[in-house]
């Protein structure tokens, strides 16, 4: 959801400001070019934090080389030497190393050698489910965090597969409440409602519309601004409340999953079956795969699913197994362009929603040129993870990076001393383009309104352009 590739370059000036002071910038070392390394290298130098790049790749060096201001090492960042060479050292002054490369054995040696060099924090991608089934393997290697993509990404493509009407979606408050994107459809009685009135006509349920995309743009609302028909609104509520939410934009709430069909048995479609099976005892799941030991494995591993050898394209095929009944068809091959296209070919054949995975970035800008219900970007959770650990250190906030809207949530704890303790949001005098969507006191979870008075120790999910973010963390006291 933020447009990733772009934000950060708008924010350096604002982020300079902020933090004043050089010393808030950090060593980082990242180990791998890909489309995360890249990209996370790209905006963090943007940023004016001292940046070493390690690519074993000769073609993704030198992209490096001639795009980024960053020190780039070309070989193996699993090795002593490339380390090294990288300032990786005993007693040396980097602060976080970044493994983030396809290879989950390079990124677990990396981590291991560099805490072990002195290296204050490490973060080592998972793309082997078993490394992140439990906290023993990072906290034993001393990694500080683990993050498996595909697991996150596994958790959204259900919850997009259950919110049938959601064209986005997002955790908050560890699943506790989520960020779902609904469009005002044609003749909907939210057209030409302000975001005060929809407060007033609909008590009943309790949400937020945090960023409206409207014509290609979009903007976080305040009270005062009108929803049109066409707008994709971007809205933050309970878990327990999305079906009325989504009765209220749509008219109607999502039917039962009854069938799904998974193309791709890799690491991702396995997870999502998984979960199927975990979740819904009811639903009859097809996961197809061309790879026939592949498919063997995988119907060991699998109860309930019924695993197909064959070509994800083959339309006799998919007839034969009944898409055109298919509440939802996820395509998770390894390809971008096979997932966009088997995508369209399924919407063609009748099934109800289409959710491709994606990793490129490119090719998320393309979500309104193709008739494709939802993409997923697997890169965007471990993008999401980084930045949180750069931006705050010492685990004070956690920082969601949105890859289609310019803008960013901050979940935090109102720390002691905060200049907002005490205050109702009415009394914040908060300007356009931030405010709070959610706040936990204990165990309860709920939307803040003007007469709201926020406490010291309250967990906090704060939505921000990313113009306004750091002057939001500025105001909450979060370091």
């Amino acid at each position: 959801m933020v447009a990733f590739l772009q934000s950060f370059d708008s924010m350096a000036w604002e982020y300079s400001e902020y933090f004043g002071s050089r010393d808030y910038f950090m060593r980082i070392v990242i180990v791998g070019a890909g489309e995360v390394g890249y990209h996370v290298a790209k905006s963090l130098s943007t940023e004016g934090h001292d940046i070493t790049v390690i690519e074993e790749d000769e073609e993704r060096a030198l992209k490096v080389d001639n795009e980024l201001d960053v020190i780039t090492i070309r070989g193996n960042g699993s090795r002593p030497s490339v380390l090294e060479e990288a300032g990786v050292v005993a007693g040396c002054s980097v602060d976080i190393l970044v493994a983030c490369t396809n290879r989950d054995e390079v990124n677990i040696m990396a981590c291991w050698i560099a805490k072990r060099a002195g290296v204050k924090r490490v973060i080592s991608r998972a793309r082997g489910l078993e490394y992140t089934d439990s906290p023993t393997w990072a906290r034993d290697l001393g990694i500080d965090v683990m993050s498996s993509p595909e697991r996150s990404v596994s958790r959204q493509i259900i919850e997009l597969l259950t919110v049938s009407s959601a064209v986005e979606t997002a955790e908050l408050l560890e699943g506790v409440a989520g960020i779902y994107a609904f469009p005002i459809a044609l003749k909907s009685p939210l057209a030409g409602a302000s975001l005060k009135q929809l407060r007033v006509r609909y008590p009943h349920v309790t949400a937020i519309i945090v960023y409206v995309k409207r014509n290609g743009k979009g903007f976080v609302p305040y009270g005062d601004n009108i929803l049109q028909e066409g707008d994709l609104c971007f809205t933050v509520t309970r878990k327990d409340q999305v079906w009325k939410l989504e009765e209220v934009f749509t008219g109607k709430k999502s039917t039962p999953l009854r069938r799904v069909f998974i193309i791709g048995g890799g690491k991702l479609g396995f997870q999502v079956a998984h979960r199927l099976e975990s979740q819904y005892r009811n639903v009859d799941i097809h996961l197809v795969d061309h790879n026939k030991e592949k498919c063997e494995r995988i119907a060991t591993e699998l109860q309930r699913t019924l695993v197909l050898c064959g070509d994800g394209a083959d339309e006799t095929l998919l007839r034969q197994e009944g898409i055109e009944e298919a509440d939802g068809l996820v395509t998770a091959t390894e390809s971008d362009e096979a997932n966009i296209l088997l995508g369209v070919v399924g919407k063609a054949l009748g099934a109800k929603k289409t959710i491709a995975v994606v990793r490129k970035q490119m090719y998320m800008r393309l979500d309104n040129y193709i008739s494709v219900d939802s993409m997923v970007n697997p890169n965007q959770a471990l993008a999401s993870v980084i930045m949180s650990y750069v931006r705050y250190p010492s685990g004070a906030g956690t920082l969601s990076l949105l890859d289609k809207v310019d803008a960013e949530m901050l979940e935090a704890h109102l720390p002691a001393g905060s200049s907002l303790s005490g205050l109702s949001l009415a009394e914040m005098n908060l300007p356009k383009g931030m405010l709070f969507a959610l706040v936990r006191r204990g165990k309860e979870v709920f939307v803040p309104i003007g007469d709201t008075i926020l406490h010291e120790g309250d967990l906090v999910t704060i939505f921000a352009s990313s113009e306004m973010m750091p002057l939001a963390v500025e105001k909450l006291g979060v370091k």
